[in-house]
């Protein structure tokens, strides 16, 4: 091809290029090839546009003109006729796996992206450490303490410090590794690998057992210096709302980069809601003394369903009385003046876990709908 592309010679080269040198050596006024010439040198240099003026022909017309040019359009024509009997290709599938396959490819590559980050898994573990060491020394022996309101506060205090402060961190340290993640995905997903659903699920996937892992840990280490209610069915409960916690805001974190081009945009978007869920949370202001008007996001704000589901089912069936308040029960207590209720546990549970599904699912949709790439 000369410049501009245009054709200037399509065939075979031949040994030692000799069909190529055949056919320029052919035209009028080509110089011949000297001996022991690179073949490829010569026909750069005798088919220049200044070559083109010094001869006075133009090469893409001569092969347009030639026999080579109209026995390559019959062999293309012959080529383009389907054999008697044939099919036309078909391909059931975009890609190449199916998507049970693909979701297992991009889970093992998650977990060895994950298992070569320590920066951001280990890291993470020790910081949960630390804080539930700091604050089972801050609230120390407060869990098994409500014979008065001060002292109930504290253990709910507790509860509430624990969700926002893990909870924020969780979304927020995962917004930077998704956001280097989503980068490789747009390349690979343009490469033909994969499709965008294997990726968000593998990265749904990948956190549930290092969260899990967290939870338990956070759980175990605070549940303990606390000192709330050794039962089965209360340590059960703390760590299941804890888990699912930790889950949702891991999750939203995900979520915010998935609908924002990058994670800059997305912390700030999320701090705004960080400030929402605080204020909504049903501790700084009790749902019984938030304005009608308000209280709907009461209960369409996540913290408030995670705070319900601890109060509840750590307070919410203790029948002792409390000496500051003339004696009524610790339970009536929590009704009276938290709206929290021991029998609405399962439904706080369900919602946590659905806040958690949501987030995810979310995320998943935005992966596969929105596209932020800049070329």
């Amino acid at each position: 091809m000369k410049r501009g592309g245009q054709e200037i010679y399509v065939g075979p080269l031949g040994r030692h290029s000799s069909h190529l040198i055949k056919y320029f050596e052919s035209i009028d006024g080509v110089s011949k090839i000297k001996d022991g010439y690179n073949p490829a040198t010569w026909m750069l240099e005798v088919t220049t546009t200044a070559q083109e003026l010094s001869l006075g022909v133009d090469f893409t017309d001569l092969y347009k003109n030639s026999d080579l040019y109209r026995r390559n359009k019959q062999l293309i024509q012959e080529l383009s006729q389907p054999a008697p009997g044939s099919k036309d290709l078909y391909f059931p599938t975009q890609y190449s796996q199916s998507f049970l396959v693909q979701c297992q490819a991009c889970l093992w590559k998650q977990r060895w992206s994950y298992w070569r980050n320590p920066p951001y898994t280990s890291v993470r573990f020790f910081f949960t450490t630390f804080i539930a060491i700091m604050f089972g020394t801050m609230f120390w022996d407060l869990g098994g303490k409500h014979s008065t309101r001060g002292d109930l506060m504290n253990a709910l205090g507790s509860m509430y410090s624990a969700v926002l402060f893990l909870g924020v961190q969780n979304s927020s340290s995962v917004q930077p590794v998704v956001a280097v993640e989503r980068t490789v995905f747009y390349r690979e997903k343009a490469a033909g690998m994969y499709s965008a659903l294997p990726y968000a699920f593998s990265q749904i996937l990948v956190e549930l057992p290092y969260i899990f892992f967290q939870a338990v840990t956070y759980g175990v280490i605070v549940y303990a210096m606390i000192g709330f209610e050794w039962t089965a069915e209360k340590f059960f409960w703390y760590l299941f709302f804890m888990y699912f916690t930790l889950l949702y805001f891991t999750f939203y974190g995900m979520m915010a980069v998935a609908v924002t081009p990058n994670h800059h945009v997305a912390s700030i978007v999320a701090a705004a809601f960080y400030a929402i869920w605080n204020l909504f949370s049903g501790f700084v202001v009790a749902r019984p003394s938030i304005p009608v008007w308000w209280r709907w996001y009461y209960w369409a704000c996540p913290v408030a369903w995670t705070l319900y589901g601890l109060v509840g089912s750590q307070f919410g069936d203790i029948m002792e009385g409390m000496s500051s308040e003339n004696g009524k029960t610790v339970k009536a207590f929590i009704e009276d003046s938290y709206g929290v209720k021991h029998d609405f546990i399962g439904v706080a549970a369900v919602v946590v876990a659905g806040f958690a599904v949501l987030f995810a699912v979310t995320f998943a949709v935005a992966i596969k709908t929105f596209n932020f790439q800049k070329r």
